[in-house]
C-alpha cells in the first residue's frame, strides 16, 4: 500500500504546512507517483472550486516536479476526499483514505518521510496569496520534499543574515541569488538597514528582497516564489554556511545529493531513465467516505472461558456504549469450533440500540479457534449493507493460535478492501494478526488478560477511523490492586466535557466509590449505574461536565484489581479538543536501529508545549519500562517546542510490546504554541529594474501562545514486534548532539548543547572530544584531523542537561575570521557517537557597513560590472586628457 497524504483543513493562519506520512515509487508503476491522498477536513464546508483548485494545483505541480527532477518523476494518480456531509456529484466509496490515519511516522530525521502537508482553504481559495509565497504548483513541489524527501527549508526566518569572509550574507541557497537589504518604516518606504551591535548583523527589521528576474534556477528548497528558480540546489552550488535547516538537519548536504542518495526514493531515482517526452497529467479519483460500517468478530473458544470472555465482553461494551459514532453501523460475530452471526449490521440511532448490542455480546466459550471460519462470517456481514466490503472495517479479537490454517485465508481477507484491526488477546495469539492489519491499514494490539494493565480497555478505545469528527477522548485509564483506597484526579479542560463518563471495572466485590467535581459536589454509587454480571460501575455526568478538577476515590475491602477508565467528547462543534498521538519509529525491529517513541500533543494542529508526557512499554511476557518523553530538540527531539515529545527506547525485549502515553499539564507551564511552519517563505518584495516593489503585508498570525488549563489524557499506540538476533539488546552509543551552538567573545569561544546520554539520550556519556576547523568541509569529512580542544576539566552532565564550555585558541583570533567546530560524545564502552552539527562563529569587531542597497555577497557579476565601468572611467579620462593635450599644442 503506498500512500501520500495532504490535508484541507482549517488553521490559525492562512498558509500553514505539517509534514510526514508513509509513501511509495516503485519502478512497477514507471516514473509516476500514485495514490497521492488530498483529504479535505470534515469542518470544511461545501465549496466545490476546492476540487478543481487542488486539481490545478497537483497538475501544476506535476510539471514543476518533472522539471525539478531532471524529468524524472511526476504524479501520476490522486485521490481527492471530501467529506461526508459533501453533496458533490461523480463521488465513489472511501477504501483505507480517510483524514487520520495511523501509518508508521518519523519526525524530523533528515532523508526520511513527513507525515503529511497541511494546506488551508482561504490559501487554496485566495489567488492573492500566489503573489506572496508563489504559484501553488511550485509551493506543492515543496512542501512535498519536505514529505517524501526529508530535506528542509533553505531560508530562516529566525536567522535571515549570516556572516561570511567577512561579508553580511542573507541566508539562502544558492548564494546566486542576488537582491537587496531594505527596513520598511511603517509608513511603507525604504530605509537603509541598522546593525546590531550584539551581532554586528542587521536588525530584526531588516528584509531581503530578491530581484524577480535571477540568472539561477534554485533553489525550491529557498526561494520558490522565483520565476526562474526551478530544481533543487546542487552539491556544486550548495550554500553549506548558511545558518538553515537543511545544513543543520542534513549534516551540510546539498538536498539534491539528500534526494537522490538519502531519501526512500534513492534507488529508484538512481535507477530511473528521464522521460523522453512530458508526461500526461495526472488522474484524479474524488471518493466520500460514507457512515463507518463495523463488524466485531469475537473469539469464545474454550481458551476464553472465564476471565478473558468477561473482559472481552467488559471491552466491547464500552466500545458500543461510548466509542463507535452515532449512525455508524455495526454487526457482531463470533466464532470457535463454528462461527455464528449474533447480530447483522445495525444502524447506532439511539441509546437503547446500543444497550441492544450490548446485551448480545457473547457470555460463554468452548470449542476450538477456526479463525477463517470467523473471518468469512465477518466479511459475509459486511457484504450485507451495499454487497461489497470496500472500507468496511473489521474489529479482530482471538487469545490463541488458530485451529484451522489462518495463513491461508487472510490473504483473501487482505485483498477484500476491508479494513481489518487486530486484538492479540495473549501472548500466543497468531501471528498472522500483524499482517492483516498492516496490510489493509488497520491497527494491531496486543492485550494482556491481566486486568491491571487495562489494555483490552485502551485498545477497543482507540479503534477509531477518523473522519474528520471529534470523537471521544480517552482522560484517563488506570489499574490497581489494592485492599486500601486509591485516589486521583482527572483534569477537564475547556476543550472536553460532552458525554463524560466514569468506568470502573472491579475484579471481585463492588467497591466504595467517590467522585467530586472541582466545584465541590460528591458522586456516590447512589449516583451510578452496576452491572452486577459485567462487574462495573459506570458515572455519567450530564450536559457537560465542569471543566476542572475531578478527583475520585475507590476503595476495596479485600485485595482485588480493579480499573478506572475517563472518556469525554468536545465541549463545542467549533472547537476541537486537544488529542495525543502516539507511535513508534519502527513497527518491526530487530534491534540494529534505535527505536523511538513519539506522542504529538496538539488541539487543531497547534502544537501543546511545556506538557508532561510519559510513556510506559510493556513486553507480553511482562517487562515494564517508563519514560519520560522529550520535546527539547536534542536526542530523539528534533524539533524543541513543536508539540512532539520523544525519546530512545534502548530496553528493547524480543515479542511483542504495547505502548500508552499519559500527558498532563506540567506545573501549570503547559501553553499553546505559536506554529512553526516549514513552508515556503513569505516574501515581502521583489526588485524590478533596480526597484523595490513591496509585496502587500504578510497576513497576521497570532505570535502569542495561549495559555492552557489544567487537562490529562491517555492515548494507546499500535503495538510493535521486536526480534534480536541475540537475547539481550546492542549497546547504542550516545546520540548524536544537534544543537550545537558557538559564540566568539573577543578572543575566547563559548559552545553550548544538550548533553547526550550513555545510551543515545539516557544515562550519562564518558567524555567529549572538541575539535575545531577554518574549513567546515575538512570537519566535516574528517573530524579527527581537526584541531583538538582540552576537555579535560569538561565532565558530561546527564543527558538533557544543558553542556557550556568556554576556552581560548593558542592563537589571537583575527577581525572578520570564521571558525567551524564539532563534537562528539563517548560512552563507558567506548563507543562514540556521531559528530554534532557543525557550529560557526564570527568575530567581528567592528560592524560591517550597513548593506543598504548592494547585493548580498558581492558575486562575480558584480565585479565584472564594476571593473567595466571602472575601465570605461579610465578610458574617458585618458581620451579627454589626450584631447586636451592634442588641442594646448595646437595653440602653442
Amino acid at each position: 500500500m503506498c500512500t501520500y497524504v495532504v490535508a484541507i483543513d482549517f488553521h490559525s493562519s492562512i498558509f500553514s504546512f505539517f509534514l510526514s506520512f508513509f509513501v511509495c515509487l516503485s519502478l512497477k508503476y514507471g516514473n509516476g507517483y500514485v495514490d497521492v491522498i488530498i483529504a479535505i477536513g470534515a469542518k470544511v464546508p461545501q465549496d466545490d472550486r476546492l476540487i478543481d483548485i487542488i486539481k490545478d494545483m497537483v497538475t501544476e505541480g506535476s510539471v514543476y516536479l518533472y522539471e525539478a527532477l531532471d524529468k524524472k518523476v511526476y504524479f501520476k494518480e490522486a485521490t481527492i476526499l471530501v467529506p461526508s456531509h459533501w453533496k458533490s456529484k461523480n463521488v465513489t466509496k472511501a477504501r483505507t483514505e480517510s483524514f487520520e490515519k495511523p501509518y508508521t511516522k518519523q519526525y524530523g530525521e533528515c532523508g526520511t518521510m513527513a507525515e503529511y502537508i497541511h494546506f488551508t482553504p482561504e490559501y487554496l481559495l485566495n489567488d492573492a496569496v500566489i503573489q506572496l509565497y508563489g504559484l501553488r504548483g511550485r509551493v506543492f513541489v515543496h512542501e512535498w520534499a519536505h514529505l517524501r524527501w526529508g530535506v528542509y527549508d533553505e531560508y530562516n526566518k529566525e536567522k535571515p543574515f549570516y556572516h561570511s569572509n567577512g561579508r553580511i550574507e542573507a541566508t539562502r541557497c544558492s548564494k546566486n541569488i542576488e537582491g537587496q537589504f531594505y527596513e520598511v518604516t511603517a509608513g511603507g518606504s525604504l530605509q537603509p538597514c541598522h546593525i546590531d551591535p550584539q551581532t554586528s548583523l542587521p536588525t530584526d527589521k531588516c528584509k531581503f528582497f530578491p530581484d524577480r528576474n535571477q540568472n539561477t534556477n534554485s533553489s525550491l528548497m529557498s526561494l520558490p516564489s522565483l520565476d526562474s528558480v526551478s530544481t533543487f540546489c546542487r552539491k556544486n552550488e550548495h550554500n553549506n554556511k548558511a545558518p538553515n535547516l537543511q545544513n543543520e538537519k542534513c549534516d551540510n548536504k546539498a538536498t539534491w545529493t539528500v534526494i537522490f542518495e538519502d531519501s526512500v526514493d534513492k534507488d529508484a531515482l538512481q535507477t530511473l531513465k528521464p522521460l523522453e517526452s512530458p508526461p500526461p497529467p495526472p488522474s484524479f479519483k474524488v471518493v466520500q467516505r460514507a457512515q463507518r460500517v463495523v463488524c466485531l468478530i469475537l473469539d469464545v473458544s474454550g481458551s476464553m472461558e472465564g476471565a478473558r470472555i468477561l473482559q472481552q465482553r467488559q471491552a466491547a461494551t464500552h466500545f458500543l456504549r461510548y466509542i463507535i459514532e452515532d449512525q455508524a453501523s455495526v454487526g457482531i460475530v463470533t466464532f470457535s469450533t463454528s462461527a455464528s452471526t449474533l447480530r447483522s449490521l445495525t444502524i447506532i440511532d439511539s441509546d437503547i440500540t446500543r444497550e441492544t448490542l450490548v446485551q448480545l455480546l457473547p457470555k460463554r466459550a468452548s470449542g476450538s479457534t477456526n479463525m477463517c471460519l470467523g473471518l468469512s462470517q465477518g466479511l459475509h456481514v459486511l457484504q450485507k449493507d451495499n454487497g461489497d466490503v470496500l472500507g468496511d472495517e473489521i474489529i479482530f479479537l482471538t487469545d490463541g493460535q488458530a485451529t484451522d490454517n489462518i495463513a491461508g485465508c487472510a490473504p483473501s481477507a487482505i485483498q477484500s478492501g476491508a479494513i481489518i484491526s487486530t486484538i492479540a488477546f495473549s501472548n500466543s495469539a497468531a501471528q498472522a494478526l500483524t499482517e492483516m492489519a498492516d496490510k489493509t491499514g488497520g491497527i494491531f494490539f496486543i492485550a494482556k488478560d491481566d486486568m491491571i494493565s487495562n489494555q483490552l480497555m485502551d485498545a477497543f478505545a482507540s479503534l477509531t477511523l477518523s473522519t474528520g469528527d471529534y470523537t471521544n477522548e480517552p482522560l484517563e485509564s488506570v489499574g490497581a490492586r489494592t485492599s486500601d483506597w486509591f485516589n486521583g484526579t482527572v483534569s477537564v479542560d475547556q476543550t472536553v466535557g460532552n458525554k463524560t463518563s466514569f468506568v470502573i471495572i472491579y475484579e471481585t466485590r463492588f467497591p466504595s466509590i467517590y467522585i467530586q467535581s472541582p466545584s465541590g459536589s460528591i458522586y456516590t454509587q447512589t449516583n451510578m449505574s452496576h452491572d452486577g454480571l459485567l462487574k462495573t460501575v459506570t458515572l455519567n455526568i450530564p450536559g457537560t461536565a465542569e471543566p476542572g478538577d475531578w478527583k475520585y476515590s475507590i476503595q476495596t475491602t479485600s485485595n482485588q484489581a480493579f480499573t478506572i477508565t475517563v472518556t469525554s467528547q468536545a465541549a463545542h462543534d467549533d472547537v476541537p479538543p486537544i488529542i495525543v498521538k502516539t507511535h513508534m519509529n519502527q513497527q518491526f525491529s530487530d534491534g540494529t536501529k534505535p527505536m523511538t517513541v513519539f506522542a504529538e500533543v496538539s488541539q487543531n494542529y497547534r502544537p501543546v508545549i511545556n506538557a508532561e508526557v510519559w510513556a510506559t512499554l510493556e513486553s507480553e511476557t511482562g517487562s515494564e519500562h517508563t519514560l519520560q518523553l522529550l520535546d527539547n530538540g536534542a536526542g530523539a527531539d528534533a524539533f524543541q517546542g513543536d508539540g512532539i515529545y520523544s525519546r530512545y527506547f534502548t530496553k528493547i525485549v524480543n515479542g511483542r510490546n504495547s505502548l500508552k502515553v499519559r500527558v498532563k499539564n506540567q506545573g501549570g507551564q503547559t501553553r499553546f504554541a505559536v506554529q512553526k511552519n516549514s513552508g515556503a517563505p513569505y516574501v515581502p518584495g521583489y526588485v524590478v529594474n533596480g526597484v523595490v516593489q513591496l509585496n502587500p503585508p504578510k497576513p497576521p498570525v497570532s505570535e502569542e501562545p495561549l495559555e492552557v488549563g489544567n487537562f490529562t489524557r491517555t492515548a494507546t499506540g499500535e503495538s510493535f514486534v521486536v526480534k534480536l538476533s541475540g537475547t539481550t539488546p546492542p549497546n547504542f552509543p550516545p546520540n548524536r548532539i544537534t544543537d550545537l551552538s558557538a559564540e566568539i567573545q573577543e578572543d575566547t569561544v563559548l559552545l553550548s548543547w544538550t548533553a547526550p546520554g550513555e545510551d543515545l539520550d539516557q544515562g550519562t556519556a564518558k567524555s567529549y572530544e572538541i575539535r575545531w576547523s577554518f574549513d567546515l568541509d575538512m570537519l566535516r569529512n574528517s573530524f579527527s584531523n581537526g584541531h583538538v580542544v582540552n576537555t579535560a576539566a569538561v565532565s558530561p552532565h546527564e543527558a538533557g542537561s544543558v553542556e557550556q564550555h568556554s576556552f581560548n585558541l593558542s592563537f589571537p583570533i583575527q577581525n572578520g575570521t570564521t571558525l567551524f567546530f564539532a563534537v562528539q560524545s563517548e560512552d563507558e564502552q567506548n563507543a562514540k557517537s556521531e559528530t554534532s552539527n557543525i557550529a560557526q562563529a564570527s568575530k567581528i569587531l567592528h560592524g560591517p557597513k550597513p548593506p543598504g542597497v548592494s547585493n548580498p555577497g558581492m558575486n562575480l557579476t558584480v565585479l565584472v560590472i564594476s571593473l567595466c565601468v571602472v575601465i570605461m572611467v579610465i578610458c574617458f579620462i585618458v581620451a579627454v586628457t589626450a584631447w586636451a593635450v592634442r588641442r594646448r599644442n595646437r595653440f602653442v
